[in-house]
């Protein structure tokens, strides 16, 4: 016997209330009168199982969570503007409850019709999501005849509303969202077309050790940027300046490299570097000439040569994956590399696959999206799937089928 993850496409949706867990929690910022949608790309990432519920003559009732209220109601976490740009989205009008659970919630279910769309307010405005409460769970159960999970980002947390409450349902599958996820995600993970390179940039060498450890044995290059890249230059034995680098993060560098030798897999830093006094200091960035950079200055981005060295070295790949940018990206001035790499990425022939958060940003602001051909929606969790994790919201979602023999 094996198992496998039921789809939305196996469920009968007609006439059903239709719950859908799903990865609203989008960046906000407040315009002078209301707070607005920043990014709808997860908004958007859901809409192909909203339409389709709603092609099915389905009850969609949408539930999330957006930021960190505390189980407490918090109205500048309101899922108020995502229900605005979800209504313009869809052009159709999406009723917002007050609460996502109780009386209200429940009657404005019950009194749907076929196509209709509900949206529930914060989940996390209630300690019982994050808890898995079970008295949680029932209220939510009130408002479901259908569960479909469409929230990657979310899967790996047992929560109410990814384990308890598809635990207590009979007839549940995974949303499309989360199905192209797992489509991409999983051939990556077990079998990438070779030659293989990863690119690894961000902050810190111990949030990605994970992955890392996963793709040596089958990665072909490892190219390094952004803060993470400093670790492994100080464990070659090159001059950092004052770019951050603990001695922890220097020795899983350290460690990646002798493992990285061994494995006879080919690893490219920074060759030359944007470096400045402080991020603050826009006007005092230089180039350096070289690898090292000055005692009194810090590295913000990769520099033309090590674009070049890039590029050149990414050619000829059949699988691209990249997670983290190469700079301080957020600040203009020292954008360049991270939007040069995914212009460069694109121009390949590559699968080309991308980590959400930062890198999905900032492939959006290059212009590059379209020439991707998946950029991950899941965030910390994408990363955490790659690293062989098992996650709860998804084996809840299991269930047994017949083997060959």
């Amino acid at each position: 016997m094996q198992k496998e993850v039921r789809k939305i496409q196996d469920l009968e949706l007609r006439g059903k209330r239709v719950f859908v867990r799903v990865d609203f929690n989008v960046p906000l910022k407040h315009d002078g009168k209301n707070w607005v949608v920043t990014d709808p790309k997860r908004i958007e990432g859901a809409l192909e199982t909203i339409r389709h519920i709603i092609a099915s003559d389905g009850k969609c009732i949408l539930a999330s969570h957006l930021g960190r209220p505390k189980g407490k109601k918090d109205l500048k976490y309101s899922l108020e503007p995502v229900g605005a740009k979800l209504s313009e989205l869809l052009q159709k009008d999406v009723i917002l409850t007050d609460d996502c659970i109780g009386d209200g919630a429940k009657s404005l279910s019950q009194r749907m019709r076929n196509g209709d769309v509900l949206l529930l307010e914060n989940l996390r405005f209630h300690e019982g999501e994050e808890e898995n409460s079970p008295d949680f769970v029932a209220k939510l159960m009130e408002l479901t005849d259908v569960y479909v999970n469409d929230a990657f980002g979310t899967m790996h947390r047992a929560h109410a509303s990814t384990v308890g409450l598809p635990k207590m349902v009979s007839q549940k599958g995974a949303g499309l969202l989360v199905q192209k996820e797992l489509k991409y995600l999983s051939a990556l993970r077990d079998n990438p077309g070779r030659p293989f390179a990863l690119i690894m940039g961000g902050a810190k060498v111990s949030d990605k050790m994970g992955i890392l450890e996963q793709f040596l044995p089958k990665v072909d290059k490892v190219f390094v940027g952004g803060a993470m890249a400093y670790a492994f230059l100080k464990a070659s034995g090159h001059e950092i300046g004052r770019s951050l680098c603990d001695e922890k993060q220097e020795q899983l560098a350290s460690k990646i490299l002798r493992v990285a030798d061994a494995r006879k897999v080919k690893m490219f830093l920074p060759v030359d570097h944007v470096a400045t006094s402080a991020i603050s200091d826009v006007k005092g960035k230089v180039l350096t000439g070289g690898v090292d950079i000055p005692k009194n200055l810090l590295g913000v981005d990769v520099g033309p040569k090590t674009l070049e060295l890039f590029q050149k070295e990414l050619s000829g790949m059949k699988t691209i994956f990249w997670n983290g940018p190469m700079g301080v990206f957020e600040e203009p001035a020292f954008s360049t590399g991270t939007f040069e790499l995914a212009k460069i990425i694109a121009g390949t022939g590559a699968l080309k696959l991308a980590g959400g958060g930062d890198s999905a940003s900032a492939i959006s602001q290059s212009g590059c999206e379209d020439k991707f051909d998946f950029i991950s929606t899941g965030g910390g969790a994408t990363l955490e799937f790659l690293e062989g994790r098992e996650f709860a919201g998804l084996k809840v979602l299991e269930y047994r089928v017949m083997g060959d023999g």
